[in-house]
């Protein structure tokens, strides 16, 4: 489970945070004024994630068909 910490308080100690981090696998997510701003978690558990997230999406998108949305200039793209 994430633990909450304050980014004062994350300032304070960001040394020891990251030294839990490393050792323990701990978890911390940081707030400013009660809201959830950052996380700081394990490098490989973040490339774990978003490995994941990129496998989830070829593979979505290897199954869907290709749509020819014809020949458009810069122009068209940029019309509002």
């Amino acid at each position: 489970m994430d633990t909450l910490i304050t980014a004062a308080e994350a300032n304070r100690a960001f040394s020891r945070l990251l030294r839990e981090v490393r050792e323990e696998g701990h978890r911390f997510v940081v707030t400013a004024h009660g809201k959830p701003v950052a996380r700081i978690v394990p490098c490989d558990e973040g490339d774990a994630a978003r490995e994941a997230a990129r496998a989830a999406l070829l593979a979505r998108l290897s199954g869907q068909p290709a749509v020819d949305a014809g020949r458009w200039s810069r122009d068209e793209l940029y019309e509002r």
